[in-house]
């Protein structure tokens, strides 16, 4: 049974029918957010959050947004909401709209799965590495020694996949092949104005040609918060899959006991609860975690639940508050962001970013961009990262992120050797 409630200039409806939200997704006009809460697809926008040239940066984006969406409801919308992605570096802008409509669904479970994982999503690919292999080994090499040094304890250091084809690759297929791979994570889809066009817009005007799709199945749920539920799940550490039942079983059981990966791990929940406490009354921290699955990886993960003790506070301002996490960035912080932009020879634009939605209540859901792919016309840029700790070997760094790259790769149709 499908319900619709006027929102003055938008549209918004509950539908029971997740399949049907995932098979109306179009690249160019939409905006699809999948978790284990429920569906969500949007459509159109109607405008685009400024973009800020002020000095609180990323600190001041949850305002803006907040002041935004007040402004939303003056001009006659009813539980306006902004989706969109927010970029790993806090100097480049966010992309968050007001959308046109909103529908939302049921999670997207098993039954909701209307493409096989094999469908291609474009042509031929013809595959750059960036950095090459031996390279990205040898910037592992590096930071191994700046930890010895004690200047850092650890880095996330990632790599990049530039794809390119004769033929337009078809975000709408890719995203049905993720979300049949893993239908219980977070799948998602978002479009981006063209490459050096910010999209900003400060009033209720013509928005711009969103021809840029950034998308991707993340397992990681960053923050979210419904009335004064608080819910983080930070991962770090993990293992790449077998198609070997009792290979696949050992590698679960080797990472829960694995001492590097604990360690690794319990750093990203101790940097994510020491950003929670200051706005919970309550935090409950599991002690030890436990192993979560994805089609290509295995993963430590924490279930992170607290009780807001301010329900003016919003899930973007939590969002903000976490980002990055230890999981995306490193530890220290600063140090990991210098080391990070020495090592890679690109811009992560908005991998390790945040991809998701706030409402004017302040509910909100918002996962750590990873296992993602940016897709513009023939053109496609995928991105893998891996945390440098003491005891990291290149070569195994190396086979993890193109583990991770798997996620991806098998979305698209692609089967060949890394």
């Amino acid at each position: 049974m499908t319900t619709d409630s006027d929102t003055g200039t938008g549209m918004f409806r509950d539908t029971a029918d997740a399949a049907e939200l995932l098979a109306e997704y179009a690249a160019g006009s939409s905006f699809f957010f999948a978790s284990p809460r429920g569906s969500m697809l949007a459509r159109g926008v109607d405008a685009t959050v400024p973009k800020t040239t002020c000095a609180s940066g990323r600190s001041g984006l949850p305002r803006r947004v907040a002041d935004f969406l007040r402004h939303a409801e003056e001009f006659g919308r009813r539980d306006p909401l902004v989706v969109g992605a927010v970029p790993f570096d806090g100097d480049l802008p966010a992309h968050l709209v007001l959308p046109s409509e909103v529908v939302r669904a049921q999670p997207l479970g098993e039954s909701a799965v209307v493409a096989p994982a094999a469908e291609s999503a474009g042509g031929d690919y013809e595959l750059r590495q960036v950095p090459a292999p031996g390279e990205y080994e040898r910037a592992v090499e590096r930071v191994l020694k700046r930890l010895r040094s004690a200047e850092l304890s650890k880095v996330v250091l990632a790599r990049s996949l530039e794809l390119s084809t004769a033929d337009r690759i078809d975000p709408a297929r890719m995203l049905r092949n993720l979300a049949a791979a893993d239908p219980g994570g977070y799948t998602y889809a978002v479009d981006l104005p063209r490459r050096g066009a910010d999209g900003s817009r400060d009033n209720f005007g013509p928005q711009p040609e969103l021809a840029r799709t950034l998308l991707g199945a993340s397992p990681e749920l960053l923050v979210s918060r419904h009335g004064t539920q608080v819910r983080a799940n930070p991962m770090a550490g993990s293992r790449p899959r077998s198609d070997d039942p009792a290979e696949d079983r050992r590698r679960a059981a080797e990472l829960l006991e694995s001492d590097k990966d604990l360690r690794e791990h319990a750093a990203v929940v101790e940097a994510v609860a020491d950003a929670l406490r200051p706005y919970c009354t309550e935090l409950v921290v599991p002690e030890r975690p436990s192993v979560r699955s994805t089609a290509a990886m295995w993963h430590l993960a924490t279930e992170v639940t607290g009780e807001l003790a301010d329900p003016a506070t919003s899930s973007l301002q939590l969002a903000v508050a976490m980002h990055p996490t230890p999981a995306v960035c490193g530890t220290p912080p600063e140090p990991a962001r210098q080391a990070i932009a020495e090592a890679e020879p690109f811009e992560r634009g908005f991998y390790t970013g945040m991809v998701g939605w706030c409402d004017a209540a302040g509910d909100g859901e918002w996962v750590v961009t990873i296992r993602c792919a940016e897709i513009e016309d023939a053109a496609l840029r995928l991105y893998a990262g891996a945390g440098i700790v003491e005891g990291s070997d290149p070569a195994e760094e190396l086979a993890e992120t193109s583990a991770k790259f798997r996620t991806a790769l098998s979305a698209m149709g692609w089967s060949g050797a890394l």
